[in-house]
């Protein structure tokens, strides 16, 4: 774990930051070569990703102010504008940016399950390789395992200030490597026959049913009606919104 990387004149460098700009560089890319295989404007795709990008990162925020960290956020309310201190959500980030894309798309009379089909090998990889950038940041950490096994975070991580020296299980890793075998199998479907937005529906429930799991390993997140985290209720709402979103789009189209 390194939370920092170097430093430039004094000015320290955060591990998370490089890396997450990584992550969504290596997104676009992939996601502007499959734009172009399809034969969409460079250009208005680069708008559209940096307009997406945008409401990821406001859904980021305000998903882990309202359902991840609440009550923390509730005692302190002007630490909501300190982004520069953590406390991005995932899956927020992907809701915001998906619904600001679906907007554009509509501004841009695209087809929506076309235009997500593209996005979505680029998005899960950029996610692998975020969570990487949280394993270096030292957060989105796992529970105790109770043995021998697991990542002792150091002193000065949020992992260690919880639980200290015990083994934790190493939920972000696992998490980056799932995203990586998804992104495997999106590139392989990409080129199959696929009825428009199932590689997108795919996207979403492989990602989604491998992070509800996973939640069961996190030691970071409150828990809800259930017992079910945040993060698990977002999962089991995210599939069931695509599916039943993409069956009715299917069904509308067949029967006109």
């Amino acid at each position: 774990m390194r939370e920092y990387l170097f430093e430039i004149f004094g000015f320290a460098v955060p591990s998370h930051s490089v890396v997450s700009v990584l992550a969504i560089m290596l997104g676009l890319g992939v996601t502007a070569y499959f734009a172009k295989l399809q034969g969409k404007d460079p250009e208005k795709v680069s708008e559209m990703a940096f307009s997406t990008i945008l409401g990821g990162l406001i859904g980021a925020r305000l998903w882990e102010v309202l359902f991840f960290q609440g009550g923390y956020y509730l005692s302190h309310p002007l630490q909501i504008f300190a982004v520069w201190d953590g406390g991005m959500s995932v899956q927020g980030g992907l809701i915001g940016g998906i619904l600001t894309g679906a907007w554009y798309v509509r501004k841009l009379k695209w087809s929506f399950w076309e235009t997500a089909d593209i996005f979505a090998p680029g998005m899960i990889l950029a996610q692998a390789i975020g969570r990487a950038a949280c394993f270096l940041n030292g957060d989105a950490y796992g529970a105790p395992t109770n043995s021998g096994f697991g990542i002792v975070y150091p002193p000065g991580t949020n992992a260690h200030a919880e639980y200290g020296d015990q083994p934790l299980w190493p939920a972000e890793v696992f998490e980056s490597m799932w995203n990586m075998v998804v992104f495997a199998l999106l590139i392989l479907l990409k080129f199959k026959p696929l009825p428009k937005g199932m590689l997108f529906v795919a996207y979403v429930t492989l990602y989604s049913v491998a992070r509800f799991f996973l939640e069961y390993l996190r030691g970071d997140t409150p828990e809800y009606l259930f017992n079910w985290t945040a993060g698990q209720w977002t999962s089991v709402a995210a599939i069931g919104v695509t599916v039943v979103l993409y069956a009715a789009t299917r069904l509308l189209k067949k029967g006109q």
